[in-house]
């Protein structure tokens, strides 16, 4: 769960956080990351130490690049579209920082796009009013055609989520929301949705796993635009999916087979390239964050300043 930032920290003397991630995703390159280590990584070093090549002699350190549409026929990889190498290292990071299974597709809205297209006809649909823009637009599209039943909500009123997830079927969050950065009560909702035996969906692409793991709050999808924070470098488009629960994973890597969404060799390698960085990154961000929201709230022509934490939003 997002937690606020307060004005006794010192982001230069503490660590970013205290969560640890158990090491327990297999690598699809021979090994686990688990094979080097029995105890628990933290994400700073498991950003940096996962989705590499089998440490034997003469190895790469790093993930080839391997540019091919087909592959010999015997294993789990014969279509590109259904798997490939380079896919799979960049899945075993982002789904072991979130603590789960991950399926990367072609951008994030082909990610989001995949998870619409998992729900049955006629299916009610919680979804912020804050929503990011393609979202907003593609649920609205879907209400308008009869596809799915749209309820909008305010995501940091978390009675008025409760309310609205009775009879739903899946309800989807993003905390912080983009752009308002509205901070939903995640445990809260997610139990609501559950409670009315629907999937709770979370866009975790801005806070990013280095600060919450919503999975651990109890939600069935996390969804990211591996384009913003996670990859950093505004060179790609490309999304994921993750989620804990197997059959679901299936489900959800056959949307990408289906429909089409699968990512290119290159941008994987790119991404995961990206993502060695990111706890250094968001460590760094929240920095200057901190630093331009103090002064914005200092200037006479300034009179709110959206900020997920001290003195601004509070909004759990």
């Amino acid at each position: 769960m997002l937690t606020a930032a307060t004005p006794e920290d010192n982001c230069h003397s503490k660590p970013l956080h205290v969560l640890t991630v158990p090491v327990h995703c297999d690598c699809h390159y021979g090994r686990s990351v688990a094979d080097e280590t029995t105890s628990p990584l933290r994400p700073e070093t498991f950003v940096v130490t996962a989705g590499r090549p089998p440490r034997t002699p003469d190895a790469p350190l790093n993930t080839p690049i391997v540019p091919a549409s087909s592959f010999i026929a015997g294993g789990p990889m014969e279509y590109a579209r259904e798997d490939a190498p380079s896919a799979h290292a960049l899945e075993d990071v982002i789904g072991g920082l979130e603590g789960g299974s991950a399926t990367v597709f072609s951008s994030g809205m082909a990610a989001a796009g995949a998870a619409m297209d998992l729900v049955p006809q006629g299916a009610v649909i919680v979804a912020p009013s804050a929503a990011y823009t393609g979202v907003a637009v593609r649920l609205r599209e879907l209400h308008a055609i009869g596809r799915i039943e749209l309820r909008i909500v305010e995501v940091d009123r978390t009675p008025d989520v409760i309310d609205a997830c009775s009879g739903a079927h899946v309800l989807w969050l993003e905390s912080p929301t983009n752009p308002l950065l509205q901070v939903a009560d995640l445990p809260a909702c997610i139990d609501a949705a559950h409670a009315a035996g629907a999937l709770a969906l979370v866009d975790n692409t801005f806070a990013t796993p280095m600060l919450q793991r919503p999975l651990r709050d109890g939600a069935d999808i996390v969804l990211h635009s591996v384009t913003k924070a996670l990859s950093g470098h505004s060179d790609l488009l490309m999304g994921a999916l993750v989620t804990a629960d197997p059959e679901l994973a299936e489900r959800i890597r056959s949307r990408r087979v289906l429909l089409g969404g699968a990512t290119s060799a290159f941008d994987c390698y790119l991404a995961l390239r990206g993502i060695r960085t990111l706890a250094l990154r968001i460590e760094q961000a929240q920095a200057s964050a901190r630093v331009v929201t103090e002064r914005l709230r200092a200037h006479p022509a300034v009179s709110r300043v959206r900020y997920p934490g001290f003195g601004t939003i509070a909004a759990i």
